[in-house]
Order: C-alpha cells, then structure tokens, then sequence
C-alpha cells in the first residue's frame, strides 16, 4: 500500500495552513513503554524528548526532557492511555505547549506492516484494521502501536496521524530473498515470508550515505550494518533493498544482545521433546536469554569487553561469535551486490563500538575492505570515512535517526496529500454532439 485511503484527508486542513515548517510528534509505543520526540523536520532537531516506562504498574517511571532541562517522576500507569495523558500534560506543564510548537502530524512507528504497506500511510480507521489485523504476525509489538495510535487520534484528533513502517522499506526484496522454502500454501495462508526490520534506520542511512559523499544513490551499493541491542543488516543497490538478515520475525539474522539470531529450526523441536520446554518457553529463551547475553551473561557490549579485558572467556566466545556472524553477512552480501561501494556501521554499538567495528573488517582486506585505526578510534557524532585512501570500498559510521526519518515521511506523505486535495479538479471534456443526443432523452 503506497498511499493512505482518502478518508484521512479531512485531517489535513490544519497542515495546509500551517505548511511544512511546524513540528511533528513522534510516538514509538511499546507493549510496556511509550518514547516520543517533537521533531524539527526540516532542521533535524529534537525539540523535546521522553518516554514512559513500566506501563501496567503503579510506579510508572516518566522522563521528560526540554530546553536543557529533564525531569524524571513517577506516575500510576495503568494502561497506554494514562501513558498517553501523562504525555500530554508533561508538554503542558514542562514544555512546549503543543499548540505553539506547531504540530502538523504525528508519527506512529509500526513494527510490522506485512506485505499490505509499502509505504507511510495516514491512519484511518480502515488503515488501524489493517495494523491490528497484523498482530498475529508481531504478538509483542502491534498490540501496543494499535493501543498507543488510538489514544492518540482522540488527545490530538485535529493533525493527521501516520503510520511509517519498519517493514516498509524491504518491501522491495525480490521473491528469491524473501520467500522461505516450505510449503506454498503454508505460507500463503499463514503470511510466512522475510519482512525485515529497522527499515526505517537501514532506508535514513543509506540516503544519508549518498548525500555526505555527493554521490547519486543510485549509483551506490551499500551494506548497512544496523548494531544496536537489536541488530539487522542490509543490502542496497541503489538505494533499493534486495536483501536483508531479518526475517519474519525480528529473531532471524545475526546475533544480537539477547536474541540468538540465524538457529537451525530442529533446536525447537529438540527442545520441546528432550527438555520438556512449551512453546513460550523457547520464545522466551531465544528472544530474551539468547544472543550475547546468553553466551555470557551481559548484553550491553560496555560490560562485554571488561568482562574480555579480566579473562572472561565466555566473554571472549560471545564476542567472536558475535563477529564470526557479521563476517558471515557481509561476505554473503557483497556476493549477491557483485560491488560494494559502501560498508556503514550504525545504531548504538556500530556508532560507539571502534573494537567490534575494527574486529569485523579485520581480514576483509583482500576484498578491498579496510579500516584506518586512527580514524577508527576518533570519537565523534558526525558521519564519517573510517576506511584507509587505498581501499575499493568505502568504511562509514553514520549515526541513525530514525525519528527525525519518521518526521520527515511524515512530512512528505502529508504535504502531498495536502497539494492534491488543494489542487483544482479537472475540468470535463465535452462530448460530441452525437453522443450527447443519445445519452440524454427528451423529456
């Protein structure tokens, strides 16, 4: 689904007063936690910022933070919609005051927006359906986007709401990358196929690449390298995905900070027969015991490498297991791009990480692929070359953003619905005279 249905577009009036210069309110709702940011589109800054966490318990922990100052409290939040409230009145009583900042949308992160989306899509209530009847496919996620988007609509039902999609962007992966080998009709009537994920940070980055070096995108095949506690990787041919790690779910692909990543599927079932273990069981161990932290017992690679440093040597394993997978994909992508131009690292430990971002290319040389230790080890929040001058292809660290890339889809996907409603229908052609006569009978 490229564009939203036009019932959304009674929203926009408000925005086409106002044009694309006001802010957008960012919302990422979670099963248990809301993060929001108010979004500069066009200078890319965050006006203000937090989240609630904890939602469902009596001591909600809610962070707001504006003009240099934060404040931390903690509320009764029984359910999205206290969380919601209590949004709206940390703006009201923090700052800013909504209505001077000018919002003209509201974005509303999405997990999984199956094969229906392809793209940003104002909600309606024909598009939040279409969301929850997606659920089956993301259990933990899509209940609280659906939750969170229809408290949202009624606290602020004068901006148009719009849905971006983390899936969205690999909508564009050939059948050969995105179809599973079981049973056709399997698949088809359960929707089992490779979706991905962080579509949204993996499209920011691979456009934001393009501009820092003045280069066509379309000239351009890169391997994005999305390592947060999350992790995915991407393959971008001109600015197009053709393939990436996650699958159906989140789990698949690399390992990741508590997820294990590409498993053979047998350890399901050999769990289930030879441990005793149900269902939710093995979701619960392959998705939060699993990964890095599975392996040794810390998640956050900070801890990781002190625990490396003291002779930890399940430390040691969990991080080379953790570069033997990210080796693994590259030299897999790089086959199926032909070219590499570009490698990037990006999100929390791909932007921060100089060891696992030195570890990874180590030994890659001979396709080109190197990095300079001294840029390497510069510490900076600025896109940058990391790569020796020699190498073929290109080594990056390029920080994600992936709400001011919701704002500005947001944005976009607005400001043309907003010139289309504006513009003036087109005039009918005259029939011929013939015609007229025929189709009109006398009265």
């Amino acid at each position: 689904m490229n564009a939203p249905s036009p019932a959304g577009d009674n929203l926009l009036a408000s925005y086409s007063a106002n044009g694309a210069h006001g802010s957008v309110l960012v919302i990422n709702s979670g099963s248990s936690s809301v993060k929001y940011q108010l979004v500069n589109p066009v200078g890319g800054e965050a006006i203000a910022s937090g989240q609630v966490e904890r939602i469902g318990q009596s001591d909600g922990i809610v962070t707001h933070k504006f003009a240099g100052n934060k404040s931390k409290q903690v509320f009764d939040v029984p359910d999205h919609a206290a969380a919601l409230r209590v949004i709206m009145e940390l703006f009201e009583t923090h700052g800013p005051d909504l209505a001077e900042a000018d919002v003209v949308a509201v974005g509303h992160r999405v997990v999984q927006g199956g094969s229906y989306f392809s793209g940003p899509a104002v909600i309606d209530d024909d598009v939040l359906e279409r969301i929850r009847s997606l659920i089956p496919l993301a259990p933990l996620h899509n209940p609280g986007h659906v939750a969170g988007i229809e408290v949202a609509r009624d606290l602020l039902p004068d901006v148009p709401h719009v849905a971006i999609f983390d899936t969205a962007f690999f909508q564009t992966l050939p059948e050969s990358a995105y179809t599973y080998a079981i049973d056709k009709e399997v698949a088809e009537k359960h929707a089992i196929r490779r979706y991905g994920f962080h579509g949204t940070s993996h499209q920011y980055v691979s456009g934001k690449v393009a501009r820092v070096l003045g280069r066509r995108l379309e000239d351009l095949n890169q391997i994005v390298l999305h390592l947060g506690n999350g992790a995915s990787v991407s393959a971008v041919k001109g600015g197009v995905a053709v393939e990436t790690s996650m699958g159906l779910t989140p789990l698949e692909g690399l390992v990741m900070g508590t997820r294990s990543g590409d498993l053979d599927p047998a350890v399901v079932f050999h769990l289930a027969r030879n441990a005793n273990m149900s269902i939710d069981e093995i979701d619960d161990l392959l998705n939060k015991r699993s990964g890095v932290k599975g392996l040794s017992g810390e998640s956050d690679f900070r801890a990781l490498h002190e625990l490396i440093e003291a002779g930890n040597e399940d430390a040691r394993l969990a991080l080379d297991v953790y570069i033997h997978r990210l080796k693994k994909y590259i030299g897999a992508y790089h086959a199926i791009l032909g070219r590499v131009d570009v490698i990037t690292f990006t999100a929390g430990v791909g932007e921060n990480d100089e060891i696992v971002r030195r570890l990874t290319v180590r030994g890659l040389e001979s396709l080109g692929i190197a990095i300079d230790e001294s840029r390497n080890d510069e510490r900076s929040h600025e896109p940058r070359i990391i790569s020796p001058d020699w190498t073929s292809t290109l080594v990056m660290v390029v920080p994600t953003n992936e709400e001011l890339a919701i704002a500005r889809q947001c944005i976009a996907i607005v400001d043309e619905l907003s010139s289309q409603a504006q513009a003036p229908a087109p005039a009918a052609a005259a029939a011929p005279a013939a015609e007229t006569a025929e189709a009109v009978p006398a009265v």
